[in-house]
């Protein structure tokens, strides 16, 4: 399957992250991948700056997850940014509890580094693989 793409620097990240929010609204866990300072946090931050979080938004390297509130249709929502970087393989990942919060009701899950420990995500996702194209410039490819 050919996968979505979306070119951005951080001058326009905005418009990226409205344009990958339409598209993957639907799913409730986003993996995000890509080399170290590829700008996957940032992405994330343009995402929730997207939807309403008012919180700052940073990445949960040492803390492994944050997590931030926004209102969708009158509702409220939550929103774990999970950094599993960390973490050695899927057993630490459990024991940190990233299980749980993958099936947490009227939530979004955005993982960064979901590659330490694949076996948790069991249901579709959303794969965003960023990769760098220009000094400023970033791919983002897209599967549902």
């Amino acid at each position: 399957m050919t996968p979505r793409q979306i070119t951005y620097s951080l001058h326009n990240i905005n418009h990226a992250a409205a344009q990958l929010w339409d598209w993957g609204k639907e799913l409730a866990v986003w993996s995000f991948a890509g080399d170290m300072g590829v700008g996957k946090t940032s992405l994330i931050s343009a995402l929730c700056q997207h939807l309403g979080v008012q919180d700052p938004v940073s990445s949960p390297t040492y803390a492994i997850v944050n997590e931030y509130r926004f209102l969708q249709e009158s509702q409220q929502k939550t929103i774990y940014h999970a950094d599993w970087y960390r973490l050695k393989n899927t057993d630490e990942a459990r024991q940190a509890g990233m299980e749980e919060i993958l099936y947490q009701q009227d939530a979004y899950t955005f993982i960064e580094w979901a590659s330490q420990a694949p076996e948790l995500l069991h249901q579709a996702y959303l794969k965003i693989e960023i990769e760098v194209i220009g000094e400023t410039e970033r791919i983002a490819r897209i599967w549902a």
